[in-house]
């Protein structure tokens, strides 16, 4: 009996935990869209188009449409943040989406009130986004 319980209480914790896990990293704050919420985007309104990937892999090939390369993992996104006009619509891209959204957690922190995680290079490549 004392079994089922300590493992009915895990149980109910591992769940908890989980829930709140999923709250946390959820993307209910419409930062992440996928490319054909981009698309839809840009048509309305073609904002700032930035790519913070390195400098090596912006060279190899970046979206034909990139405004600007901010490097995340230099620091030089940091740097050019506080410069950037908050009342502008930004769509960050990165390989894989995982910089480019946590670039646009900060910009939304700071303040940025359209700002946009688009997702990975490949995949918006992929999506007929026409690259260099």
């Amino acid at each position: 009996m004392y079994r089922i319980v300590i493992i009915t209480i895990s149980l109910i914790l591992i769940a908890g935990t989980g829930f709140i896990m999923l709250n946390i990293f959820s993307s209910s704050d419409k930062v992440d869209i996928n490319a054909t919420e981009f698309r839809e985007k840009l048509n309305k309104e073609r904002g700032v188009v930035i790519d913070v990937r390195t400098k090596g892999e912006f060279d190899q090939s970046h979206l034909s449409i990139t405004d600007f390369q901010y490097d995340f993992l230099s620091g030089e996104f940091h740097d050019k943040v506080e410069s950037l006009d908050k009342s502008k619509t930004y769509y960050l891209y990165c390989r894989s989406g995982n910089r480019s959204g946590q670039a646009a957690r900060i910009m939304q922190k700071e303040g940025f009130d359209h700002v946009y995680n688009v997702g990975g290079f490949e995949d918006l490549a992929k999506n007929g986004f026409e690259s260099e």
